[in-house]
């Protein structure tokens, strides 16, 4: 049995958070492997929480991702930035790697930013593209929501038809024109790792109409989405296979593409930040 999340835990976790933050912000961002250097970088009046000390918060343990809640604003908007993650292969379940996306509702978020590093599938792609997820497959061997559900979570059986929300996805796109950053768009496929795949997983992959790969990502999407989060993604293209790749990948690797692509991912992060506010207004 997957083991349970429980209110009092997330209640914990938030009363702790809201004690040191003292904002009330409505937007989370994500950062994934090597990402978002540039976003934290203009937050202005941080403070920077390790997971280690929020109660019942998992601890990020991959090279890349540094483990700490970063609270501040960015044109006086209040956010919230998560600069690590949490993956099934680090030996966590689904829930487990999920319950900072419940704790961070319980605090007032309302809009979700997801960023990954992934391996592109898509021909049209290079590395150093920035893909906008507009949907998703879940191949991780598992779900979030699965065990005995409280209420208080959200519906038993969520909708998934607009898993990555439609205004958002085009507030991005918009705003990838306007900054001069082309924007690549997608389907992006979860699967569990820590392995990179086989060529012949690869070819399938691409079959069934993947675009990007990677080991994260979606399960905090189908929480953000039970719980009534609008979720915005983007994956960092760093790698792409064509039928074969010309060299054996690595995991420094990956984080070195990431970094070079973080600069024009977080300006087009910060600019949809800035925009939000009138968004949530109409």
């Amino acid at each position: 049995m997957t083991k349970q999340i429980t209110i009092k835990q997330i209640e914990s976790s938030a009363t702790y958070l809201k004690k040191q933050i003292k904002l009330n912000p409505k937007i989370a961002i994500i950062l994934g492997s090597g990402l978002g250097d540039t976003v934290i970088a203009v937050i202005q009046n941080k403070k920077s929480i390790s997971y280690k000390t929020i109660p019942h918060f998992p601890v990020s343990t991959v090279q890349g991702h540094s483990g700490q809640l970063v609270a501040g604003s960015i044109n006086q908007i209040p956010i919230i930035v998560l600069q690590g993650r949490w993956h099934f292969y680090e030996g966590y379940n689904l829930a487990e790697i999920t319950f900072p996306i419940r704790v961070l509702k319980a605090i007032g978020i309302e809009t979700l930013i997801l960023t990954c590093a992934a391996g592109g599938l898509n021909p049209k792609h290079q590395p150093g593209d920035i893909m906008l997820i507009t949907d998703h497959i879940n191949l991780i061997g598992g779900n979030p929501l699965v065990g005995i559900n409280d209420p208080e979570f959200g519906p038993r059986f969520p909708d998934m038809s607009e898993a990555y929300n439609n205004g958002l996805i085009n507030l991005a796109k918009r705003t990838a024109k306007r900054l001069e950053i082309h924007l690549q768009q997608g389907v992006y496929t979860a699967v569990s790792g820590p392995n990179y795949e086989t060529n012949a997983e690869l070819n399938w992959l691409r079959s069934i109409g993947t675009d990007a790969v990677g080991m994260s990502t979606v399960p905090e999407n189908i929480v953000a989405n039970q719980i009534g989060l609008r979720v915005l993604g983007f994956a960092a293209i760093t790698d792409v296979w064509h039928g074969k790749y010309s060299q054996p990948l690595s995991h420094t690797e990956v984080i070195k593409v990431a970094k070079q692509i973080s600069s024009k991912l977080s300006k087009i992060i910060i600019n949809i930040i800035k925009s939000l506010r009138p968004l949530r207004e109409k």
